[in-house]
């Protein structure tokens, strides 16, 4: 899709007849109607397709060289605040949902790792999880005896033999993907009448943010996260501020 669009704006032009003015010409007109990140991502595409054709010798050089990123902001991570959290437990119907919310809240696991859990990764009297992060990097996660509760209650409700956490509803049993993980938080959301956009990753915002309330420092959170650098937790210092103004619009 992206070469089309590529090819489309370039026009009928041999490779070797690309300079790097014509892709940066090519660049701008995208820039007028992308994100940044989109842009980012526009940018890292071309980037790849001149240099497959300089080290396969279609080209002398390669014209995509000096082509640089836009720089993103930092942007403050959203967070549900904890009357969101209070909507979404009731407004759960089933065993599973209820067992899900409680872990993503009180774990701030990735959706990702969150999919590949098995039963067997669970330490109930530790209340922990063993989970694969990025970089098949494994880390030991934490849950709230409320979650356990949940838990337990939906696996004994359960009748098959899957080895994953979370399963699908209907037949044939399977693990439950991404999407289907995805889809399933959503229609918690629309169900409990959330203003807030839902969605896994904001759940591990608000983990953070509740770790942040309580006192953590800085480093532990990376820890708990599964950050690999320090700047990447970093962000999460801003939350502090943002919150207090959050619960202010809120609540006065």
């Amino acid at each position: 899709m992206q070469l089309k669009m590529l090819v489309t704006d370039l026009g009928d032009i041999d490779i070797s007849q690309i300079t790097l003015n014509l892709l940066k010409e090519y660049l701008a007109k995208q820039s007028e109607r992308l994100k940044p990140s989109s842009l980012g991502h526009r940018i890292r595409f071309v980037r790849s397709i001149f240099r497959f054709a300089y080290e396969e010798t279609y080209l002398p050089t390669n014209p995509s060289l000096k082509l640089r990123e836009p720089k993103m902001d930092k942007r403050i991570p959203k967070f549900l605040v904890e009357e969101d959290i209070i909507h979404l437990k009731i407004s759960c119907q089933t065993l599973r949902e209820r067992a899900l919310l409680e872990f993503l809240y009180s774990t701030g696991c990735r959706i990702g790792e969150v999919e590949k859990l098995n039963i067997e990764d669970l330490n109930w009297e530790n209340c922990s999880a063993i989970v694969n992060g990025k970089g098949s990097k494994q880390r030991e996660v934490y849950f709230t005896t409320e979650c356990k509760v949940w838990l337990k209650k939906y696996l004994a409700n359960r009748e098959d033999s899957c080895k994953a956490l979370f399963v699908t509803d209907t037949k044939p049993i399977k693990r439950m993907a991404i999407p289907t993980l995805r889809w399933a938080l959503k229609r918690l959301a629309d169900r409990g009448e959330i203003e807030a956009n839902v969605y896994p990753h904001r759940f591990r915002h608000t983990y953070a943010c509740q770790l942040l309330d309580n006192g953590a420092p800085l480093d532990f959170i990376q820890g708990m996260l599964g950050h690999e650098k320090a700047s990447t937790t970093q962000i999460y210092a801003q939350l502090r501020g943002e919150r207090r103004r959050e619960l202010y619009r809120r609540f006065f």
